[in-house]
C-alpha cells in the first residue's frame, strides 16, 4: 500500500507540474488542461488513496482519460476554426532538461499533433514525451500492449519527419533581436536575411481579432508582413518584450497593460524557419494570467 498523507493536496501537488505538462501536450490548451487536473485531483480526493499502490500511475491514467473524452468532443470544434489553428502559448521559464522536452512542448510539434485520433495522441505524447513503456501506455489506455505498438506506429507515419533545432538559447535570442531590429527598422533586405528561404508564419486570431486566414509562405512575402505588424504595432504604441514560451523565444506586445499578442520564433540560430502568431485573446488570457507575476517581461 502507499503512504498516504492526512492532506490529500499534498501528495498530489507533487504530481501537478508533470500532470499539467501531460494534459497540455494532450490537449494544446493550457486553460483545458488546468481544468483537467482539476478534475483529476477531484477525483484523486474522493477516492481511498489508502488502496492505490502507485499514486503517479494512478493520476495519469485517470487524466489521460479525462482529456481523451475532452479530446473528442474538441476534434469538431477545431475543424471549424476560422483560419490556422495554434495551441494556448504557454511560458516556459524552467530551463527544459532536454531538446526532445523543448520539442515535446514547441507549437510545431503540438500542431502536428493535430493530425492524431485522440487515442493515437494519447499513445504518441506518452511514448515521445514521457517515455512510457508500452506496457505502462497499455494500463494507463486499457488497451494490449499490441494495439499500443500499433496505434504508435499509425501515429509516427502521420506525423511524418519533423525538424528539430538545437541551436543554444542565446543563439536562437539573438536571431530573434536581429529580425525584430530588421523590421523595427522597415529594413526589408535585413530582416530577408535572417529568414529562412522557406520560411512560413502562421497567425491565429480565431475570429476574434484580425490575423491571416492563411499562412504566409517565403522570406519576401514574410519580411513584408512582419515589417507591417511591426510599424502597425509602433503607430499603435505597443510595448515589447520577450520570454521565453514553449521552448522557444518570442516577442510579446502590450497595449495598454495588457497582452495582445506573442509571437513564438522557431530558428536554428541562424535562419527563422517558422512564425506563430497568437492575437485570438481567448488564447492570450493563461499566459496573461502566468506574466502577471513577471516584471521583467512587459514593456522593452
Amino acid at each position: 500500500m502507499a503512504d498516504v498523507t492526512d492532506d490529500p493536496g499534498e501528495e498530489f501537488g507533487a504530481h501537478r507540474a508533470r500532470l499539467f505538462g501531460l494534459a497540455y501536450r494532450l490537449l494544446g490548451s493550457a486553460t483545458e488542461a488546468e481544468d483537467a487536473v482539476q478534475d483529476t485531483y477531484l477525483r484523486w480526493n474522493a477516492a481511498d488513496r489508502a488502496a492505490i499502490a502507485a499514486p503517479g500511475a494512478w493520476l495519469a491514467k485517470v487524466l489521460t482519460n479525462i482529456c481523451l473524452n475532452r479530446l473528442t468532443s474538441a476534434r469538431s470544434l477545431r475543424e471549424e476554426y476560422p483560419g490556422p489553428w495554434l495551441p494556448e502559448p504557454v511560458l516556459t521559464d524552467e530551463p527544459l532538461e532536454t531538446a526532445e522536452q523543448r520539442d515535446s512542448i514547441s507549437m510545431a510539434f503540438l500542431v502536428l499533433l493535430e493530425r492524431l485520433t485522440p487515442a493515437e495522441r494519447a499513445v504518441f505524447v506518452l511514448r515521445e514525451a514521457f517515455a512510457y513503456g508500452y506496457r505502462d501506455i497499455a494500463d494507463v489506455l486499457g488497451l494490449s500492449e499490441a494495439n499500443c505498438r500499433q496505434l504508435h506506429r499509425r501515429a509516427r507515419l502521420r506525423v511524418g519527419e519533423r525538424r528539430r533545432f538545437d541551436a543554444p538559447a542565446q543563439a536562437r535570442r539573438r536571431i530573434v533581436e536581429r529580425f525584430l531590429r530588421a523590421a523595427e527598422n522597415g529594413d526589408l533586405a535585413g530582416l530577408e536575411s535572417v529568414l529562412a528561404a522557406d520560411v512560413v508564419a502562421w497567425s491565429d486570431g480565431g475570429g476574434r481579432a484580425s490575423s491571416a486566414l492563411r499562412p504566409v509562405m517565403g522570406a519576401a512575402k514574410v519580411s513584408r508582413y512582419l515589417a507591417g505588424l511591426v510599424a502597425r504595432a509602433a503607430r499603435m504604441g505597443a510595448r515589447l518584450g520577450f520570454a521565453e514560451v514553449n521552448g522557444e523565444p518570442a516577442v510579446l506586445a502590450f497595449l495598454g497593460g495588457g497582452l495582445v499578442s506573442v509571437l513564438v520564433v522557431e530558428s536554428d540560430g541562424e535562419r527563422v524557419h517558422g512564425l506563430r502568431f497568437v492575437v485570438n485573446p481567448d488564447k492570450l488570457a493563461y499566459l496573461a494570467g502566468q506574466l502577471s507575476h513577471r516584471e521583467d517581461v512587459a514593456g522593452s
